[in-house]
């Protein structure tokens, strides 16, 4: 099931060229002043920025660990609202990656609009891939079965956000993309204005969206053999409220989308609103809100919206490597953006506007696109600068297989083939043997 999609596995460009190669033009060791016993290692003309490959390959590993434990370990579980945790960092570092492999996607453009029908192309592979993988086809570990009514297939998905985050990032690379000579960071600012324009349109109107939008009184039901169909009714009737039950972005998911196509096991159900045993799932406590089993899905139009701006982000970061060939004028430029994105999302949780995974909140943006600079400049520097591959090699095996990685141990459909073969009931499978899917 692979495909050559621009957020897991190396992009060509259009003029055929390997994305990663670097120049030989790359200044003196020298000139990255730091100490130590190993001596910097400059890539050659014909390798890979592996820096990248590992990046990527350490968020697979990080996705698969979450997945697998974090429901043991709800430290490290996704957040059940505001906050964040480990896993919240998942989504925005391969949305980061994307932004940096597209720079060098796109550094070379023969012709425009075939680069533009490469870009939509891939994007809709990745959306269909996610449409099979999440949408319901699927039905899980302890099932044979699968199939899916189209009235409630889930539209929208892992992949489906980066389709959309990949495809607005490439289209500005290929369509935005000044003819200024880079010869300081004020010209490469000026060389990619509009992309600055382009993040700056998006953050704007996801704010009015989020917080200027009014959210009237809404139901949904839920239908049981026992009980037949319930209706529960949410009050809201609010502005600018950021809590699960009235906001803004769940409110046009269910307007444009449908609440039938919508995830239905939300995050808040593990609140101590909603759940006796929070962190954990478990049972209504006396008094829950009406909202707490209405579905609500995490990758959302209106907050997959907000998360392409990390992906510009990333092409910024691209861009450096790019334009800049000196290790050390790499590495402060990377660390003084992350330093700034990072206090400039702490003051906005300070001051009100909190971290927010399933709402994609700009404080969340920028907090994680920070983090993800200051991983991706500490690999850097240990990978393609002093040279430590040697330590990095399964990560970065992990990092250039990463796609067919997800669809075959993160989706589980390695699990479902090897369930599939059972001694005379299914129950007697190897899964359950060792103790998977019980």
């Amino acid at each position: 099931m692979r495909t050559e999609l621009a957020m897991y596995e190396p992009i060509k460009s259009t003029d055929d060229g390997d994305q990663w190669r670097e120049k030989k033009d790359i200044e003196s060791a020298s000139s990255l002043q730091i100490s130590s016993h190993h001596h910097p290692y400059f890539p050659s003309d014909k390798e890979r920025l592996v820096s990248l490959d590992v990046f990527r390959g350490l968020t697979v590993a990080l996705m698969i660990l979450v997945d697998d434990v974090g429901g043991i370990f709800p430290a490290i579980n996704h957040s059940t609202w505001d906050g964040v945790t480990l896993a919240d960092f998942v989504m925005p570092f391969f949305l980061f990656i994307v932004g940096v492999s597209l720079a060098f996607a796109y550094k070379n453009l023969s012709c425009k609009y075939a680069a533009t029908r490469k870009a939509l192309l891939r994007s809709f592979k990745l959306l269909s891939l996610g449409l099979f993988l999440q949408g319901g086809f699927i039905h899980g570990l302890n099932s044979l079965t699968y199939g899916i009514d189209i009235e409630k297939i889930r539209v929208m998905g892992i992949l489906q956000r980066i389709a959309i985050a990949y495809l607005v990032a490439a289209l500005c690379e290929i369509w935005f993309k000044g003819n200024h000579n880079v010869t300081s960071e004020l010209s490469m600012i000026k060389k990619y204005k509009f992309h600055w324009v382009v993040a700056f349109v998006i953050t704007t109107t996801y704010l009015f969206m989020l917080y200027g939008l009014y959210v009237p009184d809404w139901e949904y039901q839920i239908s049981t053999q026992d009980q037949g169909s319930t209706t529960f009714l949410v009050k809201c009737g609010v502005r600018g409220n950021t809590g699960p039950g009235c906001n803004a972005v769940g409110m046009l998911d269910r307007m444009l989308l449908g609440i039938h196509h919508l995830y239905r096991k939300p995050v808040y159900a593990r609140t101590k609103q909603c759940s006796i045993y929070s962190p954990h799932n478990g049972p209504l406590p006396p008094g829950a809100p009406s909202w707490c089993q209405a579905p609500f899905d995490p990758e959302g139009l209106l907050s997959s919206l907000m998360a392409t701006v990390t992906c510009l982000v990333g092409l910024h970061y691209g861009h450096i490597i790019i334009h800049f060939k000196d290790h050390k004028r790499r590495l402060n430029q990377w660390i003084l953006r992350s330093f700034c994105l990072l206090m400039l999302g702490l003051a906005l949780d300070l001051f009100g506007m909190h971290l927010n995974k399933p709402l994609y909140t700009l404080s969340y943006v920028c907090v994680t696109a920070g983090a993800s600079g200051f991983l991706f400049s500490t690999i850097y520097l240990m990978v393609d600068v002093y040279g430590y591959k040697r330590a990095s090699l399964v990560l970065q095996w992990m990092g250039i297989h990463a796609l067919p990685i997800y669809v075959l141990i993160a989706c589980n459909l390695v699990f479902l083939i090897i369930h599939g073969f059972y001694w005379k009931k299914p129950i007697n499978n190897l899964l359950h043997l060792i103790g998977i899917g019980k």
